[in-house]
């Protein structure tokens, strides 16, 4: 009945050595600490220093379980199964309150395997005679045993911008959006649509190979009565019947499932049955970096390898609108290139002066763009300060424009990896917004991409194209 936290190393379980029935248990004393990071990535941040106690309210939507739920979190990911167990699904029921100092008690146990590796887990949590936590949990149990050592655990990084926080709030009262999930045939896939779903982002319509859709679902015991689910012969079948649904209007958004994303964007922009409109189609990074004080835009780091400077325009544009969608009035755009001054010699700066000229002149609006700027001079007042940079961009960036794919996604892996940034991703430019999930991306991730193509979508079908 230890603090899982104070135990350096941790061993699993596979599947077969856990028993039906088996589980663990652990008690926690709620710390100032626990109740401000459940504060900041709740996004309730008037706890912070507003309630002399630190008291929180634990209540869902949008993760304000978190101090009962890390600790369920916490028992499976370290003690059962352990190490390489990966969370498939949940359904848990959040009640009463938690204040610092309180004593929490964690239990998790096997009640269901499903071969060849699932586990169903039930979970609770309670403060005495309260419970606060109570539901089931899926997981994958690990496939070989592994020890893992915590004695350096990386140190805590406080969200104090909340950009998800804020995003997930916009949501509210806004109906969840029809959105065609494109060949969700894996867990990892469906898992993100169920999650999407039960938060109210979207109301799935999955759309793919009934009988491998299915399988999934009872893998990860998921109830799919509720939804739409449109059969196709192959994965190719199911991108193109989802632009269909698209082009019909029965769908609002699409979300990529297990089909590569090559694939689905295929279908997006062919020429004739595609979801092709006058602008070129973009992805946007959304970011919510630790330590920088705004949300944070990078585009492009995923659809467009090398644009050429009409691409560009067509890139900032989205970017922009996107940035007005998401609450950023007159958005700051910085176009980055290795230095800050225009060199002949390096084509990046020529075409961040000449988006800046066009931005002067109207063929570019909604923004103050300003470039070439260099990464560091983009974002940081004192470097911008520091090369004499008179600029009311530098320093204070909303949007980063890279100079082609690969620098974005050096840029928004470096600030996921090194900075401790959460990253949600959209693309644009299409008749629809659309979703491109992968495998890496945490359930938050998930959640926050689904909350943007939710925003979007709304902003579309709004007569002023706001939300």
């Amino acid at each position: 009945m230890n603090d899982p936290q104070s135990t350096t190393s941790f061993s699993n379980q596979t599947y077969d050595q856990i028993a039906l029935g088996a589980s663990v248990s652990v008690s926690h004393v709620v710390t100032r600490d626990d109740v401000e990071l459940l504060a900041l990535v709740s996004g309730d941040v008037s706890v912070l220093g507003a309630d002399a106690t630190g008291s929180a309210t634990v209540r869902e939507p949008v993760c304000e379980g978190v101090s009962a739920e890390a600790l369920v979190h916490g028992l499976l990911k370290r003690r059962l199964p352990g190490p390489g167990t990966v969370i498939v699904s949940h359904q848990l029921d959040y009640a009463g309150s938690v204040s610092m100092g309180d004593t929490l008690e964690a239990t998790v146990w096997v009640v269901a395997k499903h071969p060849p590796d699932r586990l169903v887990m039930d979970c609770r949590v309670t403060r005495g005679d309260t419970l606060l936590l109570g539901g089931t949990v899926t997981v994958s149990a690990p496939s070989h045993n592994l020890t893992v050592d915590q004695r350096e655990r990386p140190a805590v990084i406080l969200r104090r911008n909340d950009v998800f926080g804020r995003l997930f709030r916009a949501c509210e009262g806004i109906a969840p959006i029809p959105c065609a999930v494109v060949h969700p045939c894996d867990a990892d896939s469906l898992a993100g649509a169920m999650e999407a779903a039960r938060h109210g982002l979207i109301t799935p319509v999955l759309v793919g190979p009934s009988a491998k859709i299915l399988a999934a679902a009872q893998a990860g015991g998921w109830d799919l009565t509720p939804y739409r689910l449109v059969d196709t012969e192959h994965s190719h079948a199911a991108a193109e019947l989802a632009v269909a649904l698209a082009r019909a209007g029965e769908v609002q958004a699409l979300m990529k499932g297990s089909l590569h994303t090559d694939e689905l964007m295929a279908a997006v922009v062919a020429s004739a049955s595609g979801l092709r409109t006058g602008r070129r189609v973009s992805h946007v990074f959304v970011m919510d970096v630790p330590t920088y004080p705004r949300m944070l835009l990078v585009t492009d780091a995923a659809v467009n390898i090398s644009p050429t400077i009409r691409d560009k325009v067509d890139i900032v544009q989205n970017a922009i609108d996107l940035a007005h969608v998401l609450g950023v009035a007159q958005p700051k755009v910085a176009i980055l290139a290795a230095v800050e001054t225009v060199n002949p010699d390096m084509q990046a700066t020529i075409d961040a002066a000449m988006l800046c000229k066009m931005a002067d002149r109207g063929q570019i609006t909604g923004a103050l763009v300003d470039g070439p700027l260099a990464f560091d001079n983009a974002v940081s007042v004192e470097a911008a300060h520091t090369k004499h940079i008179v600029s009311e961009v530098a320093g204070q960036a909303d949007i980063l424009v890279v100079p082609n794919l690969e620098a974005g996604n050096m840029v928004a892996k470096q600030l996921q990896y090194l900075a401790g940034a959460d990253s949600a991703g959209i693309v644009l430019g299409a008749r629809v917004p659309i979703v491109l999930t992968s495998r890496a991306d945490s359930v938050r991730t998930r959640l926050a991409s689904a909350a943007v193509l939710k925003l979007l979508a709304q902003a579309k079908a709004s007569p002023t194209g706001k939300v």
